[in-house]
């Protein structure tokens, strides 16, 4: 009874993720339909992130700052970068779409991999976060919502003749040694930036061993203005993760594993802004490798995957009623694994958007064609629209998303010699298919307060999921035990997710203090027609609420983040762990800052000292203390 009341009043007194300036309740956005427009002219309902509010929060990573965004469920297994599943809306890991200046980053190995950022904290200008499908705009994936990171450098906003540093150097219990540091340099019609973001720990104690992480990121970026309509920007970026991956993928007292994952990004992007319409040719290439290491007596999983991507997209800017946006995409996906085989795809679409302003009405109409050489051609439609008037506006949306699986779940333990418990790969699953609905409003409760709630409801075909599979009933043993526990990825006919958010803004400036308060409360319902329980889908939270209270008053500044999670039960009684009813996690910061340049700050993560699990044998850390200092020139 307790953790529920604490959930209930981290609805009622809860906080925004950036409390240090002022901010427009209702910001401009471009993720809804590539057109930038106010989140409440563009009939979804859209959530705006500062880039500097990982430096304001007790946050250590970027997926832990995006665990406290409302509706938006991030399912951690190890601390500070080692790996989270992000959702939305109730949808699988595989089913919510990862963005960076509008190229998708979903790693084509495994979702497991998409919260790997490739890009510093510094560099971040803002993330939107998107609820809902929107895959006619921005193809596979996109099903439960998007999360679209959008840079300092490729939006197109250069700083003329200024040139800026920051550097945060964190310290705490288990070694941690936590740095976030950027530079930018500007003059005429050239920006360079560049940042790090590093988190190294000897980790909290385990089952067997400390979960340890060393998590490194550094990226490079400049553009070059050629002249009033022409743009060339570039990016390179390294990420690297090492880790205790222990209980990670299996339930199994042999897990002891290590995972180390790299992943190297190259963007180049041309922009042209004309008086009528901009243009943009993106060319991305990213490989990731990947060694996992299952205990000390296994031989290694060692995978090796890229992916590129050619995009153009052509958008009006005209001042007329009628807007418009259309592009053309084709990627490239391969993987050489001793694991999964070698094997390769091809991606292909045409996709365009009509947006229509009268009134106080807003319409935009999507439209893709979604071609992949496994399946053919799939047609996705979507339709948004927004009624507005001075306090209040009404919003809804239709649109079919679909998904295919990825390289894990086709050939996951397809090319090993003997294979005696596990996850077991199907190269013959369909692409998922789904149709999805909302409604809901955004009011202007009070100047200073806005309030969204929304209604939605999800309708999927040939869900792919794991489930536990006897083994008469695999279809392809060469490598397989008859007496071994195997989980087979499979299409589930039928899936139906139903839910509800409430999410309230507030922000108030007063002499010498200011107020950001964001709080969020999602239910969620998903019923399934399979017989036996597959495991994503049924491991969402069933009520998330989510807040936080950021407070500044004169050179003090507070952060207090609050989440509740109610889910599904599972045990797994060989190695004790157990996936609890529900939990509870505060954090907190308090910060002073000592002159302009240098603030110095002390946060604990986990303040009650929680056991708590998102994942079935990961265990998260408790309590966590560290100080550090910041600085900006």
């Amino acid at each position: 009874m307790r953790k529920i009341y604490l959930g209930f009043l981290s609805i009622c007194i809860s906080t925004s993720i950036h409390a240090q300036k002022e901010i427009a309740l209702q910001p401009l956005s471009i993720t809804s339909n590539r057109l930038l427009q106010t989140t409440t002219e563009s009939g979804r309902n859209i959530t705006v992130i500062e880039g500097s509010a990982l430096g304001n929060t007790p946050n250590l990573s970027i997926d832990e700052l995006l665990k406290y965004v409302p509706g938006l469920e991030i399912q951690s297994r190890g601390p500070m970068g080692a790996q989270s599943d992000i959702g939305l809306r109730g949808s699988t890991f595989q089913q919510t779409l990862i963005l960076l200046d509008g190229i998708k980053i979903n790693d084509p190995i495994t979702g497991h991999f998409n919260s790997y950022i490739p890009i510093a904290p510094y560099e971040i200008a803002r993330i939107e976060i998107l609820r809902g499908s929107a895959a006619a705009q921005y193809g596979a994936e996109a099903v439960g919502g998007v999360i679209h990171i959008i840079s300092k450098t490729f939006s197109r906003k250069l700083v003329h003749n200024q040139d800026q540093a920051q550097l945060n150097i964190a310290v705490g219990a288990h070694n941690l040694l936590h740095a976030n540091a950027g530079a930018a340099y500007s003059k005429n019609n050239l920006q360079i930036c560049m940042g790090i973001l590093s988190n190294n720990t000897n980790g909290a104690p385990l089952r067997a061993g400390n979960g340890y992480a060393n998590n490194n990121t550094i990226s490079l970026s400049s553009a070059i203005t050629i002249n009033k309509h022409w743009q060339i920007a570039l990016r390179s970026s390294y990420d690297h993760r090492d880790f205790a991956a222990q209980n990670f993928y299996t339930p199994f007292v042999s897990d002891t594993a290590t995972e180390k994952v790299s992943t190297l990004w190259n963007q180049l992007q041309v922009n042209y802004l004309g008086k009528k319409r901009s243009q943009e040719i993106a060319l991305v290439n990213k490989i990731t490798n990947d060694f996992y290491l299952y205990n000390a007596i296994a031989s290694a999983n060692e995978n090796s995957a890229n992916f590129t991507l050619l995009q153009y997209l052509n958008s009006s800017i005209t001042k007329t009623k009628l807007h418009y946006s259309f592009g053309a995409q084709v990627s490239h996906k391969a993987i050489l694994s001793n694991d999964r085989g070698n094997h390769q795809s091809y991606e292909a679409a045409l996709f365009g958007t009509l947006y229509y302003n009268i009134h106080h009405w807003h319409i935009a109409g999507s439209l893709r064609n979604n071609w992949d050489q496994s399946y053919g051609a799939i047609l996705l439609p979507q339709i948004n629209a927004a009624y507005q008037n001075q306090h209040i506006s009404y919003r809804s949306a239709i649109g079919r998303a679909f998904r295919n699986a990825d390289f894990t779940e086709r050939f996951n333990n397809y090319n090993k010699a003997l294979v005696r418990g596990g996850s077991i790969g199907n190269p013959d699953l369909s692409a998922e298919k789904s149709w999805n609905f909302e409604i809901g409003a955004t009011a202007t409760v009070l100047p200073n307060i806005i309030l969204h709630t929304t209604l939605f409801y999800r309708i999927q075909n040939d869900v792919i999921d794991w489930v536990n599979t006897s083994y008469a009933d695999i279809p392809r043993k060469e490598n397989l035990l008859s007496n071994g526990s195997y989980a087979l990825a499979k299409n589930i006919q039928e899936v139906t997710t139903r839910g509800m958010e409430i999410n309230l803004q507030y922000h108030k400036a007063l002499p010498k203090q200011l107020w950001d308060i964001q709080a969020g409360l999602s239910l969620l319902h998903s019923e399934s027609n399979n017989p036996t329980p597959s495991f994503y889908i049924i491991s969402h939270a069933k009520i998330l609420a989510q807040s936080s209270i950021a407070y500044q008053y004169k050179n003090w500044q507070c952060s207090i983040q609050l989440l509740y999670k109610e889910r599904n039960t599972l045990e797994a009684p060989a190695i004790q762990a157990s996936i609890s009813k529900d939990y509870f996690v505060a954090n907190a910061r308090l910060g002073y800052q000592i002159c302009k340049h240098i603030g110095l700050y002390t946060q604990c993560n986990n303040v009650l000292d929680n056991s708590y699990s998102d994942l079935l044998g990961s265990q998260m850390p408790g309590r966590w203390l560290s100080m550090g200092i910041n600085s900006k020139f």
